[in-house]
């Protein structure tokens, strides 16, 4: 993997990590571009980097709030902190299940299947219009909706449904307010970024990954996707304030159709 390559797929991973377009879709999509051969498959450890530094965007960008956080925890009292800490464990265990359950399952959907990505796309640029038409409240997040949101983040690890996308939506149409819906989602997936970072820096390490990419290209993507991804997650949060997602709506609508129909027509 070169230079050149390693700072494309940073900037596919920090702008489709947080913007409503879904980024396993898009790299599926890129996989099928390159043929295969620019991809993050190439190594596992460039997909740990990646993974790593919108992490890392998500985390200056809400620094405040993970402060905050745990300030409230270290008080070992039931507060809103703790209780906003809680809601996020709910959020992550239908995923994490999913993924220790069906991993190979998973696993088999991530290998060129275009059609799939294209009808998730879709799936997707249809949540994004409910939730722009969904009336503005100033709900907070409960247990109940935490599950839910969960729910809705286990069903995005398809490629082709965004994850911030269907989160955020699943929360602006159970009647979440706007801003705390951005701010759930995201944080919500750092948990679950890092574990499974800890998962393939384990089979990096005990040898069943066997090649990985030169320091340079490591560093390119790194900073690639950090530094998209601090403007994408900005721009995100604006977006969702003001309602303004059809766009992006429109946008997986049309890739998903051109993904659909350049498989039949490949077929044929």
């Amino acid at each position: 993997m070169n230079l050149i390559e390693a700072i494309v797929l940073g900037i596919v991973q920090g702008l489709t990590e947080f913007l409503p377009v879904s980024s396993s879709g898009h790299l599926e999509i890129v996989k099928v571009l390159f043929n295969g051969k620019t991809v993050p498959e190439e190594s596992m450890f460039m997909t740990v980097v990646l993974h790593a530094a919108t992490a890392l965007a998500t985390v200056v960008i809400y620094r405040k709030d993970i402060v905050d956080i745990f300030k409230g925890l270290l008080k070992f009292k039931w507060n809103d902190e703790t209780k906003f800490a809680s809601f996020i464990v709910i959020s992550m265990i239908p995923a994490a299940l999913v993924g220790i359950l069906l991993e190979d399952q998973i696993e088999s959907l991530f290998s060129k299947q275009l059609t799939l990505v294209g009808a998730m796309l879709i799936v997707t640029s249809l949540l994004l219009v409910l939730a722009d038409r969904a009336k503005k409240t100033h709900k907070k997040v409960s247990a109940f909706e935490a599950a839910v949101i969960g729910v809705s983040q286990a069903i995005a690890i398809l490629p082709g449904i965004s994850r911030s996308g269907a989160t955020i939506s699943t929360s602006v149409l159970l009647g979440i307010d706007r801003d705390k819906a951005a701010r759930f989602s995201f944080l919500m997936v750092i948990p679950l970024i890092l574990g499974k970072m800890i998962l393939d820096l384990k089979d990096i390490f005990s040898g069943e990954v066997a090649t990985q990419p030169q320091t340079a290209p490591l560093l390119a993507g790194f900073i690639a996707a950090f530094v998209v991804g601090l403007f994408a997650c900005r721009l995100m949060i604006r977006l969702v304030k003001k309602a303004k997602l059809t766009s992006f709506a429109i946008y997986c609508f049309i890739v998903g159709l051109i993904a659909v129909g350049s498989t039949f027509y490949n077929a044929m």
